[in-house]
């Protein structure tokens, strides 16, 4: 475990290298570079964990590896420090194995692109700050990895940038976690304000001894975290940049969606349990949006057209069953959920860049259709990632933890969440086999060539694997580190969910089957409906928030610029040099070089001397 450090410090070197070099890098040396490093880092995270597993036996052990003191001004000191516990050696494996399978694939997937080598700096930047975000001791070198992921999101959407298109998706994305980042350091403050220190573990601690539960304090502290978190995990209010990030090359999705960014949000959440558990009502309102926003991606994902926006409102509902898992104190279904919505997700945006090569670049799905034949591993992949995704029952590994949240959320009494859940299944298997049947079967309208490499089959076979039940079988060591869960669960209530969650999922597959096999009459008819023209616009574009936003935000603001186009507190500001130079200018006319004008200047101020002291002495003298 000393050797904890190089999991960054791989990933930052690769940057290093890769930004450094850039074009003088050959396509083979930039792919070695920027997947070797973080095959590293896997290795690493392997043996990091073994070691940790073996060493560490009991319960909620810990590893703590300080570096060097980083910051120390007065009474406020952070260090760079590393804290390794089953849930950072959790998010560790799924960033950095995952990540390195995504790498993998990319080296494939971007050959031949401009900036072959700027794209691995960017992803391997991209590790870095993602595995220092969840190995940072304290909420400053959190935030650090923090700004890090946003950062790199910002460069990866808009890799294309030549395309205006593009560079707008990216500035969208940046703008709106901003907003999410500016609540997340609200909180930061708050919490060092009142508790003294930004280490994690003495907030845990100290959290409960400063405040009763429903503290104003601790209230507004966790809405502060929360709002970081809706922010970088794409839930409501904040959602609106998930869909348009997929601007980026498809590898730059899959990192995003499965192994690094939207996860943070979840993450700092369950990081940080104590004082959401301080503030029910706010952890109340953590599953609350869950649940809202897993159901309203539902709807929107039923009418995409684009292959990678159907698997970015996939991701938003994922997320969302997260959040309803940690809003009802199911810390550990939240967690496991996270692990297998990497693997199965992972698989199915890698799968989606591997129709995109194999159809010629094309994205819509409208546009493809008989492909099972034509690439049938990739069906395949379809086949078992959608299937996870959609929670088949028993063979899949979404079944396993979707299960296991539906469960809880159930238990906890929590009736309105729970039927949300099980609209968000049936929503979830009606759009994924919508995807698989219009993209795979019915009529070929784009001709599909064959693919190969082994660094585009790997990736996809070990994904595969993964999502299926092999995944459920993953041990995570969580034990101790988060609060287990409090409502009993009895035997009725375990099987009236099981079957609930199966029915919704399998009633789900049938009517994707119906609406949208074949011809597709059914589906025709609906959207052709009074119903389905007034919705479909309105859910393609991600239910009116762009539209909202755009009124209540985005147009005032070009208002209020436009009435200070001339920027009147600058000028305020430019007052006094104005002011200044138009002086010089008077003065310095007087030096003209004219005799006369000197001598007449001397006896004009010899004058204005006298009289200023005649008059001042007649003044005092009364």
């Amino acid at each position: 475990m000393n050797f904890l450090y190089l999991t960054f410090v791989f990933p930052a070197l690769g940057f290093l290298l890769l930004a450094t070099l850039r074009e003088r890098l050959a396509e083979n040396t930039a792919a070695v570079i920027g997947v070797g490093s973080i095959g590293l880092a896997a290795l690493t995270t392997l043996y990091a964990g073994f070691d940790f597993t073996t060493a560490s036996p009991e319960p909620g052990g810990v590893y703590v590896q300080t570096l060097w003191t980083w910051m120390e001004v007065g009474d406020f000191s952070a260090d760079f420090g590393l804290h390794l516990d089953g849930l950072a050696l959790t998010m560790l494996g799924v960033i950095t194995g995952v990540g390195f399978l995504i790498h993998l694939f990319a080296s494939w997937y971007m050959r031949g692109e401009t900036g072959y080598a700027r794209f691995f700096s960017y992803m391997n930047l991209f590790v870095a700050s993602m595995v220092l975000l969840v190995l940072g001791d304290n909420l400053a070198l959190l935030y650090l990895g923090w700004e890090g992921v946003g950062l790199c999101s910002y460069l990866l959407i808009g890799f294309y940038y030549s395309d205006r298109a593009n560079g707008r998706a990216a500035i969208k994305a940046f703008t709106v976690t901003r907003v999410g980042d500016v609540f997340l350091a609200l909180g930061i403050f708050i919490l060092w304000h009142q508790l003294g220190t930004l280490n994690i573990q003495e907030i845990l601690v100290r959290a409960p001894e400063q405040w009763a539960a429903g503290d104003p304090l601790v209230v507004a502290a966790a809405l502060m975290l929360l709002g970081g978190a809706v922010g970088k995990s794409a839930q409501l209010p904040l959602q609106t940049w998930l869909a348009d990030a997929m601007a980026g090359p498809t590898p730059v999705s899959a990192l995003i969606h499965a192994a690094t960014m939207v996860t943070a949000g979840v993450y700092l959440i369950a990081r940080t349990h104590t004082v959401f558990e301080l503030a029910p009502d706010v952890l109340l309102l953590v599953g609350t949006l869950g649940a809202v926003t897993l159901v309203l991606a539902g709807f929107c994902a039923l009418v995409q057209t684009d292959i990678k926006r159907v698997l970015a409102y996939s991701t938003m509902s994922q997320i969302g069953y997260m959040f309803l898992a940690l809003g009802v104190g199911a810390w550990d279904a939240a967690v496991f959920h996270l692990m297998t919505h990497a693997f199965f997700k992972a698989l199915l945006f890698l799968g989606a860049g591997a129709v995109i090569i194999a159809c010629h670049h094309e994205q819509n799905i409208l546009k493809m259709g008989g492909l099972w034949n034509k690439i049938p591993f990739v069906y395949a992949c379809f086949l078992v990632g959608g299937g996870a995704l959609a929670a088949v029952p028993f063979l899949t590994v979404g079944f396993f933890s979707k299960d296991a949240i539906l469960l809880q959320v159930y238990a906890s009494g929590h009736s309105g969440l729970f039927w949300a859940g099980l609209v968000g299944a049936l929503f979830t298997s009606l759009y994924t086999f919508r995807l698989i049947f219009v993209v795979f079967h019915g009529e070929e309208k784009t001709h599909a060539h064959a693919l190969h490499g082994i660094s585009y089959w790997l990736p996809l076979g070990v994904l595969l694997v993964l999502s299926t039940f092999v995944g459920a079988f993953i041990p995570q060591p969580l034990e101790g580190v988060l609060p287990a869960f409090a409502m009993p669960i009895t035997e009725n209530a375990k099987h009236f969910v099981e079957f609930a969650a199966m029915g919704a999922g399998l009633a789900g597959i049938a009517l994707a089957w119906v609406f949208f096999w074949g011809a597709r009459r059914p589906a025709t008819a609906v959207s052709s409906s009074l119903a389905g023209r007034l919705l479909t616009p309105l859910l393609a574009s991600g239910g009116g928030f762009d539209w909202l936003y755009n009124l209540l935000f985005v147009k005032p603001f070009l208002l209020i610029t436009h009435w200070n186009r001339r920027d009147i507190i600058d000028r305020s500001f430019n007052l006094l040099p104005c002011l200044a130079s138009y002086g010089h200018g008077v003065m310095s006319r007087t030096e003209n070089g004219r005799i006369r004008w000197y001598a007449a200047s001397l006896v004009l101020g010899a004058v204005l001397l006298l009289g200023s002291a005649l008059l001042f002495q007649i003044t005092f003298n009364r």
